[in-house]
């Protein structure tokens, strides 16, 4: 494990969340080179399931305060990316991607979907209580910290 501190002020602070924002980046980049006809299509789910996990951590993010709301937002996230693979066989069975390239996209899939359950099994380790004060802690690597987060 990284032994590296590392500061939390906002999620894009947040491993997973980089990780995520990367690979929807990745693959719009290589939904480029799909052939037009399916722009509305698959080349369209794509990259919005890739794009939504990243967007549902924003929002995760900003609902702290509420467990149910942020386990759910967090559980969107994960189902987006669960998701993505499927288009990503349907791209790699359709010839429009190479199935190297493919298999390394599933694994940051994987891996995100791995960060991501790890926090919706620790929500209260994430959490913002109504009472605190806006503040920066500090954490290790991928694991909840100890106290509560700001913002």
């Amino acid at each position: 494990m990284d032994e590296r501190k590392k500061t939390i002020r906002k999620h894009t602070d947040l491993d997973f969340y980089k990780h995520s924002f990367a690979t929807a980046m990745h693959l719009f980049e290589l939904s480029r080179k799909f052939p037009l006809e399916e722009q509305y299509s698959l080349t369209d789910q794509c990259r919005r399931s890739s794009r939504s996990v990243s967007a549902n951590i924003a929002e995760a993010w900003r609902k702290r305060r509420y467990p149910a709301a942020f386990v759910a937002k967090l559980s969107d996230s994960e189902a987006e990316a669960a998701e993505t693979p499927t288009w990503l066989q349907f791209a790699v069975e359709c010839k429009y991607l190479d199935a190297d390239v493919a298999r390394e996209l599933y694994c940051e899939c994987d891996k995100i979907i791995g960060m991501l359950v790890n926090m919706i099994r620790k929500p209260d380790s994430w959490r913002l209580r109504p009472d605190e004060k806006r503040s920066t802690k500090t954490i290790e690597s991928h694991e909840p910290p100890n106290t509560e987060n700001e913002q």
